[in-house]
């Protein structure tokens, strides 16, 4: 939020803080997979194992999903991105601090 007024000569925006039960990346497994079933033979990459809140989780899936430029959403505590992007998603969680692992075939 852009700050509107202020009586400090310097102000400088705080860093955001994590939101309260949000887990930082750091420290985290993401377990990355490939899934097709019950979704009529569409390929979707699903991101698991993670500890965040739902909003976390939305902030992350519309990152994932700008970055692959694909559709996406997150079903039981799980981030599910339309299509094969299991590198990419990889390599860009990664930047942010978590491990990953593939898993599945």
């Amino acid at each position: 939020m852009p700050i509107v007024y202020s009586t400090d000569p310097n102000p400088e925006p705080k860093p955001a803080k994590p939101a309260a039960g949000d887990a930082p990346a750091k420290g985290q497994t993401a377990r990355i997979w490939r899934d097709s079933k019950q979704r009529k033979g569409k390929t979707v990459t699903v991101v698991g194992n993670l500890q965040h809140n739902p909003a976390a989780f939305e902030r992350l899936c519309a990152e994932l999903k700008k970055l692959c430029g694909a559709g996406g959403t997150v079903r039981d505590g799980e981030i599910e991105i339309q299509g094969d992007h299991r590198e990419r998603i990889a390599a860009h969680l990664q930047q942010l601090g978590y491990r990953t692992k593939f898993v599945g075939g």
